[in-house]
C-alpha cells in the first residue's frame, strides 16, 4: 500500500512539472528592410511634483542617469516652479519664491531657486519643459490657507490651497511671466532657452484650477503676452488637461484659434504646442492588482481625435505632458494597495507594452508627438521600496528605469515587427489585456550598423512564474553573421527589488548592501555578446511573465 501511495505521489508529481514547464511558443518576424517611421525618443521626458527635489543629492544622481541614457536631451516637467515658499520639499509640494510684494505691493522678483532647478538640468544637457504655475501668494485671489500639510492616505483635496486660485491682478502675472523668461535669456542665452517649451498650470479642467474656464484662459492669454513680449520665439502651448478632458482640451483650442485675445483684444492666442495627459487605471480584484492599459490609451485616442479636427493644427507639435498607469505618484502602496506594481517587473512591461501602442495610434493619427512625459522620479528620505511611482528608491535604480535605458539603445528607423501572440491595438481599446493569454509583443529598429528588438510578456493581472518560448526571425539584414548582445529585465536581472527583498527588506541597509542593490539596479546583460547566423533559422529564447528583453544586434 506504502509503494503505490508513493508511485502515486510521484506520477502526480511529475504531471505538475511537465504542466508547469509547458510553454507556448510566440512566434516573431522582424522585417528590417520595411520602415515605418523615425524612432523618435517620445520616452525621453519626465516629471515630478517635487521641484526641490532636482538639486538634493539623490535627485542629481538620477537626473544624471537619465541624461546618460537618452541620445537626445531629455526634457523634464515640474510643478510647482512659481509657488511661494522656502524651498523645503515635501510630498506633493514644492516652492522658489519667484514672487513676493512690499508693503506697497509692488513686485519683487528671486530667481535664486528657480536658477537652481534649471541649472541642474542645463547642466547635464536637459531641457525645461517650464511649467508656468503655480499661484504665488502674493497674488493668489485667496492665498489663505496656502502650504498644505498632506501625507499618502490623507484626502487628495487637502492638496488644494491658495496656490489653485486665479491672481488678483493678471497684468501682474503677465509680468511675472516676462521678467521669468527675460532672466532665464540673460542667464542662458537666447538660443538655450528657444529650445525649451513652455506650457501653463496643470490640469485646468481639474481640481488643480480653481477659476472657470474663462479665467483659465485670460490666465493663458496673459502668461503668452508676457512670455512672447521677453522672447518672440519662444514656445509655449496647453492645456495640459486631465485624461478624460477633451471637451475642456476642445474649449482651449477654439480660444487660441478663434477668441478674443484678454490682452491684445486681437483674435486668437498663441498655441504653439497642444498638451494633455492620459492616465491608466490600476485596481486590486480578489487580492491580484489589475493594470488598465486600455485607459491610457483611450485618454490618448480621445484627445488625438479632438487635435486632428482642426486642420489649421495639422503637425502642430504635441506632448502627453503626464503618460502614467494611474494618477498619484506620491500615493504608496501601503495607503493605495493597488499601487504595488510598482517596485517589480510589472511597471517595467506595462511601460514597453504602452509605449509601443502609443506608437502605433500615433502613426494612424499621424500626430507629431514630441514627447510622453512619465510622471515618475525620486522621493528623497522616503523609505526603501514603499511602492511611490518612481524610477529609483534611495539612490536605487528600479527595474522599470531599464527599459528605458533600452529605449536608448533603440536608433534609427522603426522597422516592421508582427508577433503572433500581440495583441492588436483595437482589441486594447475595447478591453485591454485581459484574455488568458499574455501580451507577448516587439518593437523593433534599425540604424546602419546597429539595429534592435525589444520584447516582452505582459498581461494586465499581477501574476509572475510562467516562462513563454520565443522564435524571433530576424529578416533582411544586411549581414548574415550578427552579433547579439541580450539584455533582460525580470524576476533575476535588473531587478534591484528582488535582490532588496533577498536582503530581507532592510530599511537601513549598510553600505556593502547599498553597493550591491546599486549593481543589481543596472541593466543586466545576459552572458557575453554572441555571432549569430540568420540563415541557420530564428533565434531562440525564453521570456518570464513581466519580463522585458532587448537584443541589440551589430554587423
Amino acid at each position: 500500500m506504502k509503494i503505490l501511495k508513493n508511485a502515486y505521489l510521484f506520477l502526480s508529481l511529475s504531471v505538475f512539472i511537465h504542466t508547469a514547464s509547458a510553454q507556448s511558443t510566440a512566434n516573431i518576424e522582424v522585417n528590417f528592410d520595411k520602415n515605418i517611421a523615425p524612432m523618435k525618443p517620445i520616452w525621453a521626458w519626465f516629471g515630478y511634483d517635487e521641484p526641490n527635489y532636482t538639486y538634493m543629492k539623490d535627485g542629481q544622481k538620477l537626473l544624471t542617469e537619465i541624461s546618460k541614457l537618452s541620445p537626445v536631451p531629455v526634457y523634464v516637467r515640474a510643478h510647482n516652479l512659481l509657488t511661494s515658499g522656502d524651498g523645503t520639499p515635501a510630498l506633493k509640494w514644492g516652492s522658489t519664491n519667484a514672487y513676493t510684494e512690499d508693503a506697497q505691493g509692488n513686485p519683487i522678483y528671486n530667481w535664486k531657486i528657480v536658477d537652481q532647478i534649471f541649472d541642474t538640468y542645463v547642466k547635464r544637457g536637459m531641457k525645461p519643459l517650464a511649467q508656468i504655475g503655480f499661484m504665488p501668494e502674493a497674488l493668489s485671489t485667496k492665498p489663505l490657507p496656502y502650504q498644505h500639510k498632506w501625507k499618502p492616505g490623507a484626502r487628495y483635496d487637502e492638496i488644494l490651497t491658495g496656490w489653485a486660485y486665479p491672481p488678483k491682478d493678471y497684468k501682474k502675472w503677465g509680468n511675472l511671466v516676462y521678467e521669468w523668461v527675460k532672466h532665464s535669456v540673460e542667464r542662458y542665452g537666447k538660443a538655450e532657452v528657444e529650445s525649451w517649451y513652455w506650457e501653463v498650470w496643470n490640469e485646468p479642467d481639474g481640481s488643480y484650477w480653481k477659476g472657470t474656464q474663462a479665467e483659465f484662459f485670460k490666465l493663458y492669454d496673459y502668461a503668452a503676452d508676457g512670455l512672447k513680449r521677453a522672447l518672440p520665439s519662444a514656445k509655449i502651448g496647453g492645456a495640459n488637461v486631465t485624461g478624460g478632458g477633451t471637451r475642456f482640451l476642445d474649449a482651449f483650442i477654439k480660444h487660441c484659434l478663434t477668441d478674443t485675445n484678454y490682452v491684445t483684444g486681437k483674435i486668437g492666442s498663441p498655441l504653439d504646442v497642444v498638451l494633455f495627459h492620459a492616465k491608466g487605471s490600476p485596481r486590486v480584484v480578489n487580492g491580484t492588482v489589475v493594470m488598465n492599459v486600455r485607459a491610457q490609451l483611450r485618454n490618448i485616442d480621445g484627445n488625438y481625435k479632438i487635435i486632428s479636427k482642426y486642420p489649421q493644427l495639422k503637425n502642430i507639435p504635441v506632448i502627453i505632458g503626464e503618460s502614467d498607469p494611474e494618477g498619484c505618484a506620491a500615493c504608496g502602496m501601503s495607503t493605495n494597495p493597488e499601487n504595488a506594481y510598482r517596485n517589480g517587473t510589472m511597471y517595467s512591461s506595462y511601460t514597453a507594452a504602452s509605449f509601443a501602442r502609443l506608437y502605433e495610434l500615433t502613426d494612424n493619427y499621424k500626430i507629431n508627438l514630441l514627447g510622453a512625459v512619465s510622471w515618475s522620479f525620486e522621493f528623497e528620505n522616503q523609505p526603501w521600496f514603499a511602492g511611490f511611482r518612481d524610477l529609483a528608491t534611495n539612490g536605487v535604480d528600479k527595474p522599470v528605469l531599464n527599459v528605458f535605458r533600452m529605449f536608448g539603445q533603440m536608433k534609427g528607423n522603426r522597422v516592421k515587427a508582427i508577433s503572433n501572440r500581440m495583441y492588436k491595438l483595437n482589441s486594447i481599446l475595447d478591453s485591454s489585456i485581459r484574455k488568458p493569454q499574455t501580451d507577448i509583443g516587439v518593437l523593433a529598429t534599425k540604424a546602419s550598423k546597429t539595429a534592435a528588438v525589444m520584447l516582452w510578456n505582459y498581461h494586465d493581472e499581477d501574476k509572475m512564474g510562467s516562462k513563454d518560448l520565443l522564435s524571433i526571425s530576424l529578416n533582411k539584414l544586411p549581414a548574415k553573421t550578427v552579433t547579439i548582445s541580450q539584455y533582460r529585465i525580470d524576476t533575476e536581472n535588473s531587478n534591484s527589488y528582488t535582490v532588496w527583498k533577498n536582503m530581507g527588506s532592510p530599511q537601513k541597509p549598510d553600505a556593502k548592501q547599498i553597493a550591491v542593490l546599486e549593481k543589481s539596479g543596472q541593466l543586466k546583460m545576459i552572458g557575453k555578446p554572441k555571432k549569430f547566423n540568420t540563415a541557420n533559422g530564428a533565434f531562440e529564447m525564453e521570456l518570464d511573465r513581466q519580463g522585458v528583453a532587448l537584443l541589440k544586434l551589430d554587423w
